[in-house]
């Protein structure tokens, strides 16, 4: 009797979810709550941790671009605090950004923005956006590429200095083929104003990161 009792139940359950179906066919705003009661708990709970999920993807990568974005104008706005921006000798205070990708490299774009921005309106054009975008995007691979083996930030910011100073031979390689430099003595004093600008600041942003945590950032 039991058995036949719960036989007639279940019946009885599918006929109506079967009704359920039906009529919610027509009213497509309500079909998901009506259904929704019939759903299990576990169905219900999935659904809303993926639904949660896509929240907080699209909600970091708009922190992610506004994040950038910042970096970005606020390489261009530095670039003009110091003299030497172009040229032989470059003291960009903006190089400072560099370092900002050995705490998190999710940055890597606004500081190649802010270069190439930087480069096509201030500096020597499409040469120098070719030629300057490439040395800094270079180096910030590189340095991204070795924090998968040191886990050390002090020597991550060491070699992201050794990085961007030895890459400023594409700098002279443009300055000799745009400005008819030497490319030897040029290579000397674009590199040696690089390490000077990136040594300076290394310290300085490892202090700025222990209280902002550019980690969390973006």
């Amino acid at each position: 009797m039991a058995k036949s009792k719960l036989k007639k139940e279940a019946k009885i359950l599918k006929k109506s979810r079967l009704c359920l179906l039906t009529f919610s066919r027509g009213f497509p705003k309500i079909n998901k709550d009506i259904l929704a009661v019939h759903q299990p708990s576990r169905v219900i709970k999935t659904r809303r941790k993926k639904e949660k999920s896509m929240q907080q993807k699209t909600s970091s990568s708009v922190r992610t671009l506004a994040g950038n974005a910042i970096i970005m104008a606020l390489y261009v706005v530095l670039c003009f605090i110091l003299p030497y921006q172009s040229g032989a000798i470059q003291f960009r205070l903006s190089e400072s950004l560099n370092h900002l990708v050995v705490f998190n490299r999710k940055f890597i774009w606004g500081v190649f923005g802010g270069v190439v921005l930087y480069n096509l309106f201030f500096g020597y054009g499409p040469m120098d956006v070719l030629f300057g975008g490439a040395q800094t995007f270079l180096a910030l691979l590189a340095t991204i590429g070795i924090s998968r083996f040191v886990k050390s930030d002090i020597w991550r910011l060491v070699w992201n200095c050794v990085f961007f100073t030895v890459s400023m031979f594409l700098i002279a390689l443009m300055l000799m083929w745009t400005a008819d430099l030497p490319f030897w003595p040029t290579y000397g004093t674009t590199a040696l104003s690089e390490a000077i600008i990136m040594a300076i600041s290394a310290p300085i942003m490892y202090g700025v990161n222990k209280v902002v945590k550019f980690d969390q950032r973006i």
